[in-house]
């Protein structure tokens, strides 16, 4: 494995840890009263903020931003405002659908990238791939585990969370475009004079912006109180989890770290973000696990390092010409 791709594969796994540290950190932010869409107006507000300091301090970054075309800039703009449908749909489905539910039904993302990228993205080649996103799929159901059978959710619930799924592994896909990945071939491979991942970086403030701002007018426009005065002292440091790992750390690592590995690989490495959540509820809740979990989480692991032992992606014809959707 080249140096590139051995660091994509680690920025996926700290993207993988950092959102699922979400649902720590929002159980206490939940508890003091405030509601999912204030949370996740400061969310993004803390993570765009945070997005354009790195900018700002990164000169490479600042560059990349500015050799993007108008038309780069809009499609971020509005992949932003899209990564509100996948935010909203999945907080508000936990209203009315079990958190364990939720998470599974979600987790129905990779293998839609895995078919989105066989046309318009680097695809997952040969059957070990497949085999290994099978495994790590298997590996989500027995992870996240208890789920009561007994009382089903409402209709509307259970389909709110499979848009957020199907919205997520779309947004996968374009962002993955925005920066150059083709079919066949990596954003990382493109013949381009700024970096994939500085154009990444860049992209990432503008579409945090975005999802900021379309969440902030949500939540006026319903009347919810987000001013800082009438935030509960104690949901500071839930918020401040939440906006800075779960969301700044988790979007950038995740698309810088695709870049490298492509969309497909990304979604299947992101697997490991139940294992991480379980791991972390038990040691810092108390909750307790039980086999079923440590041998999904087992299956999980097995996935991953399967799938980075299997086929590269290959390298684009000489010659060839690129799909026409939006790049920089």
């Amino acid at each position: 494995m080249d140096r590139s791709r051995l660091l994509g594969v680690v920025l996926v796994i700290v993207s993988a840890c950092a959102f699922g540290s979400g649902a720590i950190f929002s159980k206490p932010v939940y508890a003091t009263g405030v509601d999912w869409l204030t949370l996740l107006s400061w969310r993004f507000l803390f993570g765009a903020t945070l997005g354009w300091l790195l900018v700002l301090t990164q000169p490479r970054v600042r560059a990349a931003l500015r050799a993007m075309s108008r038309r780069a800039l809009l499609v971020a703009l509005a992949l932003g405002v899209m990564y509100t449908g996948n935010a909203g749909t999945y907080y508000a489905s936990l209203e009315t659908v079990p958190a364990s539910l939720a998470a599974l039904i979600v987790y129905i993302y990779p293998p839609i990238v895995a078919v989105l990228a066989a046309r318009f993205a680097a695809p997952l080649r040969g059957i070990r791939m497949w085999a290994a996103l099978g495994l790590a799929l298997v590996g989500v159901v027995l992870a996240v585990g208890g789920i009561d059978a007994s009382a089903p959710p409402p209709t509307a619930g259970l389909a709110l969370a499979i848009a957020s799924a199907v919205i997520y592994a779309f947004w996968i896909i374009l962002s993955a475009r925005l920066v150059g990945e083709r079919s066949g071939r990596l954003a990382s491979q493109a013949e381009r004079s700024v970096s994939p991942s500085e154009t990444a970086l860049g992209a990432t403030a503008l579409m945090m912006t975005a999802t900021m701002a379309t969440f902030w007018l949500l939540a006026l426009l319903t009347g919810r109180p987000v001013a800082p005065a009438l935030i509960p002292a104690d949901a500071w440091p839930g918020l401040l989890g939440v906006g800075i790992v779960a969301t700044f750390v988790a979007i950038v690592t995740f698309y810088v770290g695709a870049s490298r590995v492509g969309a497909a690989q990304a979604a299947l490495i992101a697997t490991l973000e139940p294992v991480w959540t379980i791991t972390l509820a038990a040691a810092l809740l108390g909750e307790r696990l039980e086999p079923i979990q440590l041998g999904g989480g087992v299956l999980i692991l097995a996935g991953v390092v399967l799938a980075q032992t299997g086929t590269r992606p290959r390298r684009a014809e000489p010659g060839s010409v690129p799909d026409r959707l939006p790049t920089t």
